[in-house]
Parts: C-alpha cells; sequence; structure tokens
C-alpha cells in the first residue's frame, strides 16, 4: 500500500482537492492516508465496495474514550442512526423512512417552491451572500417542516447545528468542542420539551409518527428518539447548503439553466459537499490485493470516487448531459442517504425557481471553499 500526504487544513487543497486525487488514484485503489493515519479508498470500485461490504460498518469495535468536555455530544452520538449498525440501526432507519417515501417526499413540493419564492422575494438590490439568502434557509425549513418542529426557531436549529457539525471537521479546536457540547444541550432541551408538546398535540409529521411508533412499544427509546431528530435535523439541511452553494458556484458561469435530473445528478457528481465517510473493518478484508486489519478504520473518498476515469468519462469535465447513475455522493450500502430524494427534489426545484426569477443572477465576488474538511462548501457565495 502507497503512502499518500496530504494535509486536510492546506490551502491550496481546501480551494480544490480534485488534482490531489487524481494523484493519490493513480498510486492505487487504496493508498496509505499519513495526515488520516489510516487507509484511504480512491477509486470508484474500492469506495463502493466498501461501503456495500457488511464486514465493515460505522461501529468501531471497540467504544471510543468519553472525553469529559464532550459527554452530552458523545452520548447523543452513540444513539445516532448515522454511527449504528443492525439491529438498532435497522429499527431506526425502518421507522424514519416513513417520512421518506416517493408520496411523503413528493408531498413536499409546494413547501419547497413557495419557500424559495418567499427566500427570494427579500433579495436585496446591492450584492448578498447566496448561502445566507437562500441556500441555509430552505434546506432547514423543508425538515423542520417535515419533522414537524417550530419554524420560527430555524435560527436556532442552525446555530445549533453548526456547531454540532463541526465535530467532523480536521483540525476542529478544543473551543469547538465545547461549543458542540453546549449546542447538543442546548438542541436536546428544546426537543425534550417540544415533544412533551407533541404527544398532547400530534400532527401529520415525523415527529408525531416517531412519538407513536414510541409509545406503541416499537422499541424507540426517549435518547433515540431526540438523537433521531438531531440527526434529520443536521443532516437534512447540511449536505444541501453545501451542494446548492457549489452548484450555482459551478452553474452561473456557464449557461446551462434547464434543471434535469441528469443536471442535478451531475451537481452531485461534480462537486460534492461531503468528501470522506469511514467504516470499521470487524475481520481482515482483502481489498483489490491490499488487507485492511480486523479493527482499522478506512476512509472512503467519495469526491474522488466521482471522479475516477474508470467511473466517469472526463471526469473532471462538468457535463450536465451525462446519465451515470451510482455515483458516490450519497454513499451505498446499508448507510445510503435516506434523504437522498427530498436532497434532490429540494435542489432541483430550488435551481429551477432561482433561475427562471433571477435570469441574469451573476457572481460578484471570486469564492473561496471553507476550511471544513471533510465538508467541502463555500465561506459564502457574493452574487448580484
Amino acid at each position: 500500500m502507497k503512502t499518500f500526504k496530504q494535509s486536510q487544513t492546506d490551502p491550496t487543497f481546501v480551494q480544490n482537492p480534485y488534482p490531489t486525487y487524481d494523484a493519490a488514484r493513480a498510486m492505487g485503489d487504496v493508498v496509505w492516508w499519513e495526515d488520516y493515519a489510516m487507509p484511504a479508498a480512491v477509486s470508484h470500485k474500492a469506495v463502493r465496495m466498501i461501503l456495500s461490504n457488511r464486514d465493515l460498518g460505522r461501529e468501531p469495535l471497540a467504544p471510543p474514550e468519553c472525553q469529559a468536555h464532550i459527554l452530552d455530544w458523545q452520548a447523543n452520538e452513540s444513539h445516532s442512526m448515522l454511527e449504528l449498525e443492525p439491529p438498532r440501526h435497522s429499527r431506526l432507519r425502518g421507522l424514519v423512512l416513513r417520512a421518506f417515501t416517493g408520496r411523503k417526499v413528493a408531498a413536499m413540493a409546494p413547501e419547497i417552491s413557495a419557500t424559495c419564492h418567499r427566500l427570494i422575494d427579500a433579495f436585496p438590490d446591492h450584492p448578498f451572500d447566496f448561502l445566507d439568502a437562500f441556500a441555509r434557509p430552505l434546506p432547514v425549513h423543508v425538515i423542520a417542516t417535515l419533522l414537524g418542529v417550530p419554524t420560527d426557531r430555524c435560527d436556532d436549529l442552525l446555530r445549533w447545528s453548526n456547531a454540532m457539525v463541526a465535530m467532523y471537521q480536521s483540525g476542529r479546536s478544543y473551543e469547538a468542542e465545547l461549543a458542540a457540547n453546549q449546542a447538543t444541550v442546548d438542541f436536546t432541551a428544546f426537543l425534550d420539551s417540544y415533544i412533551t408538546h407533541r404527544r398532547a398535540h400530534p400532527c401529520e409529521d415525523l415527529l408525531s409518527d416517531l412519538i407513536a411508533a414510541e409509545e406503541a412499544g416499537e422499541k424507540l427509546t426517549g435518547e433515540e428518539l431526540i438523537s433521531t431528530c438531531i440527526l434529520l435535523l443536521n443532516a437534512g439541511h447540511e449536505a444541501t447548503v453545501h451542494t446548492l452553494g457549489n452548484a450555482l458556484k459551478t452553474l452561473l458561469p456557464l449557461t446551462f439553466r434547464d434543471v434535469t435530473p441528469a443536471l442535478v445528478e451531475e451537481v452531485l457528481r461534480y462537486d460534492p459537499p461531503l468528501h470522506v465517510f469511514t467504516r470499521h473493518a470487524y475481520k481482515n478484508i482483502d481489498c483489490f490485493g491490499l488487507e485492511i486489519k480486523k479493527g482499522q478504520e478506512v476512509a472512503c473518498v467519495l469526491a474522488a470516487a466521482n471522479r475516477d476515469p474508470d467511473f466517469a468519462e472526463n471526469p473532471n469535465r462538468f457535463d450536465p448531459t451525462r446519465t451515470l447513475s451510482q455515483h458516490q455522493s450519497f454513499g451505498s450500502g446499508l448507510h445510503f442517504c435516506v434523504g437522498a430524494p427530498l436532497a434532490r427534489l429540494e435542489i432541483s426545484i430550488g435551481l429551477q425557481i432561482l433561475f427562471d426569477r433571477c435570469p441574469n443572477l451573476q457572481i460578484s465576488e471570486a469564492p473561496r471553499y471553507a476550511d471544513t474538511y471533510h465538508f467541502h462548501g463555500l465561506t459564502q457565495l457574493m452574487v448580484r
């Protein structure tokens, strides 16, 4: 296994990691990423194999050490569907999937459209940050509506979510860890209080469904209920914010304004919001001639897989007419993103309404990516 060196916080890498991925892939399907201190799958076939292999999973064989200053955050993570394997994962995912049926997702289209128009109506005449004006408020409003929590608390939800997901960023600080823990405490207190309200006043929303499942004895604990709500609110907006920003950065200098399903998939393939997802090996695994040891954590570089020339012809070129399937931006296997249909709908409706309403929208300042790897999104996107 060849050794690959690349700091995740290097400014050049942050702004454009794709040449680095090409260089790593030239070394092999799996390389040793020294800065992560773990093997990293960088080809499409290696990433897909690891994500789909049931001998690798999200739960480590040994529980992580509990750190006193992030005990609340770690406690929430221990009940998160994203970090679990069957049978607990199967229980929680089965309940959550009730909200993401084709019918229920399609029923969100009018709410998504109305929110897009409301946000565009408020665009100022002077240059403004597209992320703050559109990309951030749209998905958090949509997921809050789907879940059934008050949309007038969206600012709080965004603040708590941003603090909590900072725990996944490279080079996080002690101060960021303290902020994440406090956000977990505040988020949990809000949900605990609101769940009490929802028990007395159920509605047609996911939270009411989850409460009903808990009360019907479907093995959903109170901790799992709160953790699932936090996960859906965090994951339900973070990636979509980055995707909308990255997509507009790519599309505005071009002439494509017809937001087809193929264009949405190309947006997701070309510049995805999440670049790395990890797995733990539950036994020794032969991975393209290389042995991954039992207990070893493995990085799956989703964005490198999407730009693999064995998967996509001319992969570094944006082509909205591609008809590729199986890009890795939503993952693969057991942990394939449960919210993928909703994310696709938000991106499709959001971009099309934006182009229809604002045909002369232009980038007014050179955009820069934030130092938040393994997320990949802009610090801001100034437009006029």
